[in-house]
């Protein structure tokens, strides 16, 4: 079964274009009934880190990788403006977002169970994009991470995060852990 076949479960199920879209922009199925008190967690354990906490030292950042970065997200908008279609590089640009702000290594492409390491944290993210409804993600629980950076890209191509330490989390059969946004 592969990561994608979930959108052919919901089109069986009768979910209408919209929401499969919505679920395709977001590598899950939404509007799937989930709670987080059946695993015996809630969002508000989540524990947000304050700014010191995150690194000490910061590399310098690379103003290459900050022009393609920008050039990327100009290039996003202008395409939204002309075409009332977003490009699908979400995933990129909050990835992106993260080395550039954070100072995290990326790990090598396709790379399982986290996206880098920050110190000696690894570090899993995950893009919140301007088409989704809800505002939330969903991390696999058997990824190898301690630390969840959330980047929200809202609809004039802005862009907020959150990191989230993971610790808190009560193991859960579910092979999904969810976050909410908070504002």
């Amino acid at each position: 079964m592969s990561d994608w076949d979930f959108l052919h479960d919901m089109h069986n199920e009768g979910y209408s274009p919209d929401q499969i879209a919505d679920a395709a922009a977001c590598g899950y199925n939404p509007y799937e009934p989930f709670y987080f008190e059946e695993l015996g967690f809630s969002a508000d354990e989540w524990e947000e880190l304050e700014e010191p906490e995150l690194s000490n030292k910061r590399s310098p950042i690379n103003s290459e990788l900050l022009l393609v970065f920008e050039n990327l997200v100009e290039n996003a908008k202008l395409f939204h403006s002309l075409t009332n279609r977003y490009l699908q590089i979400w995933g990129e640009l909050g990835e992106l977002f993260g080395e550039i702000n954070y100072g995290i290594k990326r790990h090598k492409p396709h790379t399982k169970g986290s996206d880098g390491k920050l110190g000696n944290d690894f570090i899993e993210i995950k893009t919140i994009s301007p088409e989704k409804s809800v505002e939330e993600v969903r991390v696999k629980s058997a990824g190898n991470f301690n630390k969840l950076l959330i980047v929200k890209i809202n609809e004039d191509f802005s862009f907020e995060s959150q990191i989230i330490a993971r610790k808190n989390l009560s193991k859960g059969g579910d092979r999904h852990l969810r976050a909410s946004w908070k504002k």
